[in-house]
């Protein structure tokens, strides 16, 4: 029997059209019509504007702040899967609530789990994200998760430098695991920076771990909210006798004043990936855009292929 290939159409949440129009021009195809109707009282409607029947529908939308984007992907996908679409895919490029994956102290909510059941519960059939706060959300969900990681287009950014010396840097010991796999492939020393928190989003004190001396650091973290952690710590290790110090961080947060903390660093560059769109003006930021990785994922998604071989390591 002749197997069935189901058309793919992609749409776009308000807040993510840039990646969507990004990733379509990558794979050739137009971008669907949608329309999102607002009330007078903050309430929204979704609508497709084409017919989906029997199609691979995918929703690219990012769930940062404001709660209306998650908000519009449960809705996308509940009109996806009422207008007898053939399977819902989320591309996620950034997901958002992934911070609160587990209870740190008692009476506290599990935020991802939480979003990880909603998206299960309005029909996603898949979920695509990229650089997930804590590996184990994949666990959280029920359905297929295709993570992938920013290391695919940081590494040729951090090769084409060339740079001597490097060493590899953690802002804090939660994420030694992603920067000391930069580090073995880099085959560079790692060192790491511990810090302890006040509280949230601010922090009391920090230390280096490791030789810095005449070192080009690059710093690697999964995401910058108010860039408190990731500024303090490039001036410590400039302290230490660093040559220079960047960093790398797949999402954008950027609450205010981290452009100010950016711009008033020591660090001679911010890397950032476009999961989260960056508007402010900062001459220190530098943005690579993942709209080919996830082209390309949607594409082998969509003709079964296996997507681990354009990892450059995990």
């Amino acid at each position: 029997m002749k197997s069935i290939i189901h058309p793919i159409k992609i749409f776009s949440g308000t807040k993510s059209h840039y990646m969507a129009e990004e990733i379509c021009r990558e794979l050739g195809i137009e971008l669907g019509e949608m329309n999102i109707t607002h009330f007078a009282d903050g309430e929204f409607e979704v609508s497709f504007e084409e017919p989906i029947r029997g199609c691979e529908v995918y929703l690219v939308q990012s769930t940062f702040p404001n709660c209306d984007n998650l908000m519009e992907l449960l809705l996308m996908i509940d009109a996806a899967k009422r207008a007898s679409a053939h399977s819902v895919i989320a591309v996620m490029p950034y997901f958002g609530w992934a911070r609160q994956d587990r209870k740190d102290k008692p009476r506290v909510s599990i935020g991802a789990k939480l979003v990880a059941n909603l998206l299960t519960a309005a029909g996603v059939d898949r979920v695509i994200t990229m650089d997930l706060h804590a590996d184990q959300i994949q666990g959280f969900f029920d359905v297929p998760v295709d993570h992938l990681y920013a290391s695919s287009v940081f590494i040729p950014y951090i090769k084409s430098l060339h740079l001597p010396d490097i060493c590899i840097a953690t802002p804090d010991v939660g994420g030694a695991k992603r920067a000391n796999s930069y580090a073995k492939y880099l085959d560079c020393p790692l060192v790491l920076c511990h810090k302890q928190r006040a509280r949230a989003n601010v922090v009391a004190d920090m230390t280096v771990i490791g030789d810095v001396k005449d070192k080009n650091v690059i710093l690697i973290d999964d995401m910058v909210d108010t860039a408190g952690t990731i500024s303090k710590a490039a001036d410590l290790l400039m302290s230490k006798g660093a040559k220079s110090v960047r960093a790398l961080a797949s999402h954008a947060i950027m609450s205010d004043p981290a452009t100010d903390r950016v711009n008033n660093s020591e660090m001679v560059e911010m890397i950032f990936t476009n999961s989260i769109p960056y508007t402010k003006e900062c001459p220190k930021v530098t943005v690579i855009s993942v709209a080919r990785m996830f082209a390309d994922t949607i594409s082998r998604v969509h003709n079964n292929q296996s997507i681990s071989s354009q990892y450059v390591f995990k």
